[in-house]
């Protein structure tokens, strides 16, 4: 989720990554035969899995609200605080009518922030201005509106984007980014805090943890960007950290795994420390490494590896318990030749086999009658087909779906299919 400015979803070793704006990023066996007729089934919340025992009566049910570039919410910069206010309620309670039971809400699209933090500015996405006051206080609302319908908020954050320009000066005067210089990274045109520096780490900790402190969110929740996605012909830019603090280590990508590790790590341990009860979850771009790659791989071919390309070994932090859930982006459809959905869910079932990290499914509802997306996707019943499959999968205990926008639309009724077959009556999150 996943569930992000551009969060670039490659899907085999021959295909460019394509961005899907303010995303979170996509897939094992093809359902059994008859599966396409889509026929009614019960509650996945109930239903029994041939692999294990009956299926626990809470699930997650899902939905990610982007901000950043306007993706879902606000719909554009520079509305009044009454406007801003009564769009983000009207996905509250479109949630409620879908039978949903959690909302993550993106709060720290930029190095911004949408409530008042003393570490960054108001995030540009409200105002226009980054910086501006707003008038009213979006993640403190969000998290009374939502309790009072029932509905868990999840804080999204991004912890090293910095802007989806290269250009510092058209920050705010007070931005850190301007006042560090040196923590920054420029690189495929945008800017980047360096996850090689203890200093930065240190701060985004901080300034995440704020909001953890001020309001009780049910969860903190992570996307899929780490280091950045590898843009053709460039280099990510941190000899001198390397240089400073790597030398421990056999090489730069072991290095970079274990400041992606450490933020993860400090992270939980924040969290515990400021508001023990909530949650960490992160989102990550589906593929872990290709069976290729690694035997204990996926058999997939995508041609982004988060172990490898963004430096994140997801597959750890599920095993060693470091966060509480994970809901890997899944964003391709059953049967995909290079990243199949189906085998995607038997390997993270797998994955989260003996441990108790929480699985969930990051859903593309966003490609769900999207003319330029391929013919799978124009079949209505395709989502649908996602929640069945994972029904037989014990471990998977639900799905979210990006996004609010799409959820609004629901141009090929892909959403109101799922609704009727899967959420036929309310259910409350795992915890």
């Amino acid at each position: 989720m996943s569930r992000r400015t551009l969060a670039r979803a490659a899907l085999s070793a021959l295909a460019t990554p394509a961005p899907v704006p303010g995303a979170p990023g996509p897939t094992g066996p093809a359902p059994a035969a008859g599966a396409g007729t889509g026929p009614a089934v019960r509650s996945a919340a109930v239903a029994p899995g041939p692999h294990g025992p009956a299926r626990a009566a809470a699930e997650m049910r899902g939905v990610w609200i982007a901000s950043v570039a306007n993706r879902d919410w606000p719909s554009r910069p520079g509305l009044s605080a009454d406007r801003q206010r009564a769009e983000l309620i009207a996905h509250l309670d479109r949630a409620v009518r879908h039978r949903l039971n959690t909302v993550i809400l993106q709060v720290r699209p930029a190095a911004d922030a949408l409530w008042p933090s003393p570490y960054e500015p108001w995030s540009e996405w409200l105002t226009g201005t980054q910086g501006r006051h707003p008038g009213w206080d979006p993640l403190g609302t969000a998290v009374e509106e939502a309790h009072a319908r029932g509905l868990e908020l999840h804080a999204w954050f991004n912890p090293y984007r910095v802007a989806n320009h290269d250009d510092p000066g058209r920050l705010a005067a007070s931005h850190p980014a301007r006042t560090h210089p040196g923590w920054v990274v420029p690189y495929g045109g945008r800017l980047y805090y360096d996850p090689g520096q203890p200093e930065v780490r240190a701060f985004v900790r901080r300034a995440m943890l704020d909001a953890v402190a001020r309001y009780p969110v049910d969860a903190v929740h992570f996307d899929d960007y780490f280091y950045p996605y590898p843009v053709a012909g460039q280099t990510f830019d941190d000899d001198e950290s390397y240089d400073r603090h790597g030398g421990a280590f056999p090489g730069r990508a072991a290095w970079r795994r274990h400041n992606i590790d450490t933020l993860v790590r400090e992270t939980a341990a924040g969290i515990r420390r400021v508001r023990p009860g909530t949650r960490f979850g992160i989102s990550p771009f589906g593929v872990w490494r290709n069976a290729a790659t690694d035997p204990r791989g996926s058999e997939t071919r995508a041609g982004v590896q988060t172990y490898d390309d963004l430096y994140a070994d997801t597959r750890t932090w599920v095993r060693e318990h470091w966060i509480d859930y994970v809901v890997p982006q899944l964003y391709w459809h059953i049967g995909h030749a290079d990243a199949d959905y189906a085998a995607l869910v038997a390997w993270w079932s797998e994955v989260a086999e003996g441990t108790s990290t929480l699985l969930y499914l990051g859903e593309a509802l966003y490609k769900a009658g999207d003319a330029g997306q391929p013919s799978a996707w124009q079949d209505p019943v395709e989502l649908s087909r996602h929640l069945t499959l994972a029904a037989r999968y014990p471990r998977v205990r639900g799905h979210v779906f990006f996004a609010a926008r799409d959820l609004a639309a629901d141009p090929a009724g892909a959403m109101a299919r799922v609704v009727a077959d899967h959420y036929r009556g309310p259910a409350r999150p795992p915890r």
